[in-house]
């Protein structure tokens, strides 16, 4: 047994009922995860961010592992907020998953009535889903709510499925990102993909395609034209989804995609000419990336606050919410060491 835990995210407040709708915010956290330790991970052969099942006696999810240098060996961590709003599936007698307070316990405080949330017993093993699909899309931003509403009842005809907004909004702030990600022990049929790829904004004549049905294959890629700037806006990978490690860049950071061409139909992990991404989102109020950080850091001086207040001056990082000072610390004083 594992003594899992679970806490809020950084970005995120109870249940997400309005966090929950902005894409900018899941820049700290992007998508559901079991945190363990990496010493457990090594031990029980689970790779990174392979699927495992996290089960209780009352109940069982299934969600990516994640390495962790703050957790315990022996210890889980799984962020409160990821109900079955976000993360779902069926397990093997086809009964819907239902997020992370199904595995918690239902006692609480007979004074304040505060549920007991925090800590529980459970099981982790690791899944074999081998087929997956990937999907992602910038639509209008009175549809994205409404898109994720209507994926959310498909999330229960798979062993594992998510659907959280994505990224940051685009210079065009009538967009919106959504997510999706599914896993099965089988192909899933073609008008069950048809319908997400439909939903996802994908069916009209600017996408590409490609489809091998005896491999259990198919693309959808999406792009929109802007005189001479062609924009990646929407990707749908079923079977091999490893080009996911480049494309996503591409459509999340709002690269230029013209140079591509039928290029991004392309299978594997290799993206066919360099993609160069922006890097991981530390400030989520002024989209400040930790290459950013790095890079100012580099030109400070002084004691840890001095410098920590020389690059709040130059990129306003952490001037807002605050919630990313201590992240921004541990930058600063890693620079001081590097130094």
């Amino acid at each position: 047994p594992f003594a899992l835990t679970t806490g809020r995210l950084r970005d995120h407040w109870h249940g997400m009922s309005r966090t929950g709708t902005l894409g900018r915010l899941f820049g700290h956290v992007a998508e559901p995860s079991v945190e363990l330790n990496r010493g457990d991970m090594s031990r029980r052969g689970i790779a990174e961010g392979a699927l495992v099942r996290v089960s209780s006696r009352r109940g069982q999810m299934v969600l990516p592992a994640q390495a962790s240098e703050s957790i315990a060996a022996g210890q889980a961590h799984i962020a409160m907020h990821w109900g079955e709003e976000f993360i779902s599936g069926h397990d093997a007698e086809g009964r819907r998953l239902l997020g992370v307070n199904s595995l918690t316990l239902p006692t609480f405080c007979p004074s304040s009535k505060q549920p007991e949330l925090k800590h529980s017993a459970v099981r982790i093993e690791v899944l074999d889903l081998p087929w997956q699909m990937v999907g992602l899309a910038w639509l209008p931003q009175a549809q994205a709510l409404a898109v994720r509403e209507a994926l959310k009842p498909l999330m229960g005809a798979f062993g594992y499925a998510v659907c959280v907004p994505f990224g940051r909004e685009p210079h065009d702030q009538a967009l919106a990102g959504v997510l999706w990600r599914a896993a099965a022990l089988t192909p899933a049929g073609d008008q069950l993909l048809d319908q997400i790829e439909a939903l996802l904004g994908l069916s009209n004549p600017n996408t590409l395609r490609y489809q091998d049905k005896r491999l259990g294959q198919r693309r959808a890629i999406r792009i929109d034209k802007d005189g001479q700037t062609q924009t990646l806006r929407g990707v749908m990978l079923v079977g091999d989804t490893r080009a996911e490690a480049w494309i996503k860049t591409l459509l999340q950071d709002e690269l230029p995609a013209q140079a591509y061409g039928r290029l991004l139909l392309s299978p594997g992990a290799q993206a066919p000419m360099a993609v160069v991404p922006k890097g991981k989102q530390v400030c989520t109020c002024f989209n400040v990336t930790e290459p950013q950080i790095i890079e100012t850091l580099a030109g400070c001086s002084g004691s840890t606050d001095e410098r920590l207040a020389q690059l709040q001056g130059a990129l306003k990082c952490g001037t807002n919410c605050g919630s990313c000072i201590p992240a921004l610390r541990g930058l600063v004083k890693a620079s001081i060491a590097a130094a």
